[in-house]
């Protein structure tokens, strides 16, 4: 246990950056879900300038508002026709900062140099350097919604179409992934004038509020890794709650997992008990979801696989299933800088509750957190049976944070509502498109909400046996996985065949 202490104090000890209380939430990892691509070859426009900004409107379903704001984006004409201008590229921006590394690197790329495309991707408002507002205030963020998103994103379309001199017959491709690529397959079917197709990867289509598949999913990962390390992560969560029972147990859990609070002085508080759960749960989704998917993440994490976890876990030398279990955490904790574990619920109330854009909730979790408490749900929670993590985070846990975040009108019905409301506009699994693929890995929860099998042949669907969260997306590595290489040949197959329609 020493020698993985000591490895893990080296390996992590250039990384500065220090995050709030929480690193991963509602399935969403600090920075977004969509990482940075591994750098992994140059090309002429990496020592340039790609950043631009766009005059966007405010609220784009009230003609009275007149309200405009700077929305950033990145353009690279390296490889663009001139001539015939008729090829475009757009990726989608998340529910995270974007990054220019995506305008040399990533799997759009090398579909870019075969097709001539000019490319672009666009920042979603009210993330990174996109503020539409003075600050994240429940006031301001009513104009945070997929929807307005979606207008951003066919406004970009029809002024670059314009001030690019494109050509008339030009053909828009949109690229998403996760959140984005929900969003990708939605603007296709919205505006199909403007755009002629799109790849949509580890889309959740369907909203939902109790998203208990997610954790089914983490189970069988786990089980697909080992079995053995499948029953010593059950066996460690069994083992706490037993120590959780006399205060001699909490002193010993305060030792092992780090805690920034002693466990018996709140012991007998449900919320900051749940959240101590669903933060164990939360260091092995959080490597499950993006599983060997060559990202780079807010973190040290890249390096850190389902298999480095189950070698702890099935490590007898370690000790106890929860000193495996608390090993773990350490690791997680040394991955994104942070002194202790922070499982209060109310500091975790307190930090989303800031509407600063200087917070470190800004860079993203409050955003995110309104927008599944207003459109989507995907509440993760411990419903599902038997759950690896115990049953202290059922979907009503995160219903009560939307309430104490936002106001008391967020609550189950409103919610209910809202999750209603998506599905209608969208049409959920059921979404009626063409010119859309729709790539799920196996290893990822998220494919659970979305599209894996054909159901339209203008449509068809790709799911990769033994990858994680939007593998496709990132730059090619020797070692990916033969079904893996075959799926980027399918898709850049697709869009050829698109291009000349």
């Amino acid at each position: 246990m020493r020698f993985v202490f000591l490895f893990c104090l080296l390996f992590f000890a250039n990384f500065e950056n220090s995050f709030a209380w929480k690193t991963f939430h509602n399935g969403r990892t600090v920075g977004g879900n969509l990482g940075e691509p591994h750098h992994n070859n140059f090309m002429k426009n990496d020592i340039n300038d790609f950043e631009r900004w766009f005059s966007q409107n405010l609220d784009h379903f009230n003609p009275t508002e007149e309200t405009k704001w700077q929305q950033r984006y990145f353009v690279n004409d390296e490889f663009f026709d001139n001539k015939a201008r008729n090829v475009v590229f757009l990726q989608i921006g998340g529910e995270g900062e974007a990054s220019d590394k995506w305008m040399t690197q990533g799997a759009w790329i090398d579909y870019a140099k075969e097709y001539k495309a000019l490319c672009f991707q666009l920042e979603h408002r009210f993330y990174g350097k996109s503020h539409p507002t003075r600050d994240l205030s429940v006031k301001n963020l009513q104009y945070l919604t997929s929807q307005q998103a979606l207008a951003d994103l066919a406004v970009f379309i029809e002024k670059i179409n314009v001030q690019y001199e494109l050509s008339p017959d030009v053909k828009w491709i949109a690229f998403g992934g996760s959140y984005p690529g929900s969003l990708a397959a939605w603007l296709r079917q919205k505006y199909p004038h403007l755009v002629h197709g799109a790849m949509s990867a580890s889309g959740p289509l369907l909203a939902q509020l109790d998203f208990k598949d997610y954790f089914r999913v983490i189970n069988e990962d786990l089980k697909t890794t080992s079995e053995e390390c499948f029953k010593a992560v059950q066996q460690g969560t069994q083992q706490i709650n037993t120590l959780l029972k006399h205060m001699v147990g909490q002193r010993k859990l305060n030792k092992l997992f780090n805690l920034c609070d002693p466990l018996e002085k709140t012991i007998n508080n449900p919320m900051d008990i749940s959240n101590f759960f669903e933060t164990l749960a939360g260091n092995f989704a959080n490597i499950a979801q993006y599983n060997k998917d060559n990202r780079i993440g807010k973190s040290a994490t890249g390096n850190i696989t389902l298999d480095t976890l189950c070698n702890i876990m099935i490590n007898q030398t370690i000790g106890p299933q929860v000193h495996r279990l608390a090993v773990v955490n350490e690791l997680t904790l040394e991955a994104y800088d942070q002194k202790c574990l922070d499982y209060k619920y109310d500091n975790m109330i307190e930090d989303l509750r800031n509407v600063s854009w200087d917070s470190e909730q800004a860079e993203g979790g409050r955003q995110w957190t309104y927008q599944t408490c207003t459109e989507f749900a995907f509440f993760q929670s411990s419903a599902y049976e038997p759950q690896l993590f115990g049953n202290n985070f059922p979907a009503s846990f995160y219903v009560q944070q939307c309430e104490d975040i936002f106001g008391p009108k967020f609550n189950e019905s409103y919610i209910g509502r809202a999750i209603e409301r998506t599905n209608t506009l969208y049409g959920a699994l059921d979404i009626q498109v063409d010119n859309v693929v729709f790539v799920h890995g196996s290893v990822d929860p998220w494919h659970a909400l979305g599209i894996t099998e054909t159901k339209l042949a203008k449509a068809p669907a790709i799911y990769i046996e033994g990858t994680a969260h939007c593998a496709n997306m990132y730059p090619p590595k020797d070692d990916d996985l033969p079904q893996l290489k075959a799926a980027r040949k399918e898709i850049k197959k697709l869009i050829g065949t698109w291009l000349q329609q």
